[in-house]
């Protein structure tokens, strides 16, 4: 049982260990995601070993290492906790009325369309964004057109289609195609009821997986391009969609510093989104960045609508006269520009093998 104790700690040192290996191939970036999993494994390893520690050196220095790492996620995590105070401000005659909004990676293999048809209609969103979605997606989504007039629909069947519906003013709306011309993103320039304007960006890069891409090289690249264009935006802008990546990786402080929006999350919960199935093996993968200028009020999870991934929803209203939020943004760093730049032109060279448009 000891040599069992200690294998099982050394790969949790391991997996906890490789992110800190600035490589994209999936071997160093998924452990990533797995970074809860792995704190309340080291948690169960540490109390086991007491078992045998008092006759194992080798164990005293394991758990020595152990304990470090659990110290460092825990670190990591707090901030996502209710311990960690997010902004909020209440009513003020500055704010525009509260916009609603609902994304879903809906699983394009995901036949249940009226599970999801029916959560829209019931939450009533002003914004609805759908990321995997198909030609029989769209077919099914057309019930909802007269409520939602105003649409931006990518349908491809690789499962990166992504349709967007509102029933807000569309100022302008575009799809874009950063690193590869079956990846689309989303950007609509909206206007409330109350003629509030700000910029909304559906997003979905490819993930760092043994069964997708070999490497995170898109996805970082895909993420990285949309936070230098929205970099400096006057508009208020909000992101959000299946980003493949968990708010805690380096690629993902890296979208927040260069786009200098906020990570919603804080002071909200870890919020898991997938996979539906496998409680255990929930992770954070949409995410939400805003503006200063944005008020998050809720942000939360729906119940599964048949897919993989649970939909998330956020309400907020946008203040421009309020700059609480400022001390939130963070900057990149002396020479993390440059870094940003290789990364998104390793995406656009990056050729995928993986994907049938």
């Amino acid at each position: 049982m000891e040599i069992i104790t200690i294998v099982f700690s050394c790969i949790l040192i391991l997996l906890s260990v490789l992110p800190f290996v600035q490589n994209q191939h999936w071997v160093f970036r998924v452990p990533e995601f797995a970074k809860l999993q792995i704190l309340v494994l080291q948690v169960a390893a540490v109390i086991t070993s007491f078992l045998y520690i008092n006759d194992s050196v080798t164990l005293w220095l394991i758990n020595a290492v152990q304990l470090a790492l659990m110290i460092y996620h825990v670190y990591i995590f707090i901030r996502y906790t209710k311990f960690w105070k997010a902004t909020k401000r209440s009513a003020s005659k500055h704010n525009s009325s509260q916009v609603k909004i609902i994304s879903c990676n809906i699983y394009q293999f995901n036949d249940q369309y009226e599970r999801f048809i029916q959560l829209i209609r019931e939450e009533k969103p002003h914004l609805f964004l759908t990321m995997e979605s198909d030609s029989n997606w769209e077919k099914a989504l057309r019930v909802l057109e007269d409520e939602y007039p105003n649409q931006q629909k990518v349908t491809l069947d690789n499962t990166y289609g992504m349709h967007l519906y509102t029933k807000l003013k569309v100022r302008n709306i575009k799809t874009h195609y950063f690193v590869a011309d079956d990846l689309p993103s989303i950007e609509a320039e909206l206007e409330t009821d109350d003629g509030y304007r700000f910029v909304f960006f559906g997003v979905h890069p490819p993930p760092p997986s043994p069964t997708e891409e070999e490497n995170s090289k898109e996805r970082d690249g895909d993420l990285l391009s949309i936070a230098k264009k929205v970099r400096g935006y006057k508009l208020p802008v909000l992101v959000t969609g299946d980003f493949n990546n968990v708010a805690w990786a380096k690629s993902s402080i890296l979208f927040k510093k260069t786009s200098e929006l906020i990570d919603a999350r804080i002071g909200r919960g870890i919020l898991a989104t997938f996979h539906a199935k496998y409680w255990f093996f929930r992770v954070p993968l949409d995410l939400v960045f805003h503006c200063p200028d944005i008020f998050i009020d809720k942000l939360f999870i729906y119940p599964s609508v048949g897919s993989d991934h649970f939909p998330m929803g956020c309400s907020f209203h946008i203040n421009k006269h309020d700059d609480q939020q400022e001390e939130e943004v963070d900057e990149l760093d002396r020479g993390e520009m440059q870094e940003v730049n290789e990364l998104i032109e390793e995406g656009v060279e990056e050729e995928s093998e993986n994907r049938d448009s």
